[in-house]
């Protein structure tokens, strides 16, 4: 018995090892042509920034892409072994099939383990050390954050719509000033100008001088219009435009710095602060980490009974099987999720919703195959 636990595990951790390389190298490549494309072609990023993004997305990838290549090895080793009758034989000496899928329970725990710890700790982490790698490549070059026919919302208070860039040349600038409500309080709109960086003095509150970085955008021939402070959305109070020879908008990084850290995603909250809070997003946000994890178990469960009954030992069909079982899987928790502010829903017991189907699935397949 302890062979063939260890012949059939060696098989699984072989699949799964390669499925799991296979399946986060598309999703890691995914991310980078996403997060970093325009960046790499317009602004030749170095490859110390490719790399560190690298190490960052990796974690959080493994979130999706270990429950979903165990799954794929469970199609794909039981599958061949019952398409060459190995599962017959193993059978015909009195092995029963919860008895041969020990490997698979086994791993499954450990893995599921291993998901929950990158969940609840590693990928939350490398989430935020992600957004902050990204965070200070648009802060220490500006350029990278103004591309082509592209809406910037970084800036407090402020978006900008930028049609074209040629290295510090922008073309055609809309500038919408926000209120406290996020409503346009007014607008700028330049055909042309720069941008630049500049170091300015800053007297704190307490005497001292320092310095602080500005992102300067400097604007020709602009036209300023002005909304009405009570009624902005109202367009008949819209004051006439003033045209401006020349103009500068300075927008300073502390500002950026403090909202990012504001707005800083559940999904990258450390455990300590989800348990500690009572808030319903993080608490959905807790429930689903967790069961995340355990998606590793439900998914083999399902796999096991689809395999020997497909009886097809082909590669291109196992990952035909788990690609269709992992999109729909991750499709419900993807909805589950959306309901993350509708109370309502009961989105915390909403987000287990995924695991109870491929379970209650799973279970009633694999003790139907059970008793064959």
């Amino acid at each position: 018995m302890r062979l063939l636990d260890r012949y059939i595990g060696r098989q699984l951790a072989v699949s799964a090892i390669f499925a799991v390389a296979v399946l986060s190298v598309v999703l890691v490549l995914g991310n980078i042509f996403k997060q970093l494309l325009e960046l790499l072609i317009n602004q030749n990023a170095p490859p110390s920034l490719i790399l560190s993004f690298i190490a960052y997305i990796l974690p959080f990838s493994f979130t999706f892409t270990i429950p979903w290549g165990f799954q794929t090895a469970v199609l794909l080793v039981f599958g061949r072994l019952s398409a060459e009758n190995e599962l017959t034989a193993m059978r015909a000496t009195g092995m029963s099939i919860a008895r041969a899928c020990v490997p698979v329970w086994v791993l499954a725990a450990l893995l599921s383990g291993l998901c929950l710890w990158i969940n609840l700790d590693v990928a939350p982490r490398a989430q935020a050390r992600m957004k902050d790698s990204l965070f200070r490549i648009a802060t220490e070059n500006p350029l990278s954050v103004f591309g082509n026919d592209k809406v910037i919302d970084i800036f407090p208070e402020r978006k900008i719509y930028v049609e074209k860039s040629e290295g510090k040349k922008l073309t055609n600038l809309y500038i919408y000033e926000l209120d406290a409500l996020n409503r346009v309080r007014s607008v700028m709109f330049a055909p042309e100008g720069d941008i630049g960086m500049a170091t300015v003095p800053v007297t704190l509150p307490d005497g001292r001088v320092t310095e602080e970085k500005q992102i300067i955008l400097n604007l020709r021939n602009g036209l300023f219009e002005q909304r009405d402070d009570d009624h902005p959305e109202d367009i008949s109070r819209i004051r006439p435009g003033i045209t401006v020879e020349h103009g500068t908008i300075a927008m300073p990084l502390k500002k950026l710095y403090e909202r990012q850290r504001k707005t800083k995603g559940v999904g990258a909250l450390p455990i300590a602060e989800l348990l500690e809070s009572d808030k319903p997003e993080k608490i959905v946000e807790l429930n689903k980490r967790i069961g995340n994890a355990l998606g590793t178990i439900a998914l083999a469960l399902l796999a096991v009974p689809l395999a020997v009954t497909a009886q097809r030992k082909e590669t291109s069909v196992g990952f035909a099987a788990s690609l269709v079982l992992g999109m729909c899987y991750f499709f419900l928790i993807f909805m589950a999720d959306l309901a993350r502010n509708r109370p309502a829903y009961h989105p915390a017991l909403l987000v287990w919703l995924p695991n109870v189907i491929f379970f209650s699935i799973g279970a009633y397949r694999f003790s139907r195959l059970s008793r064959r």
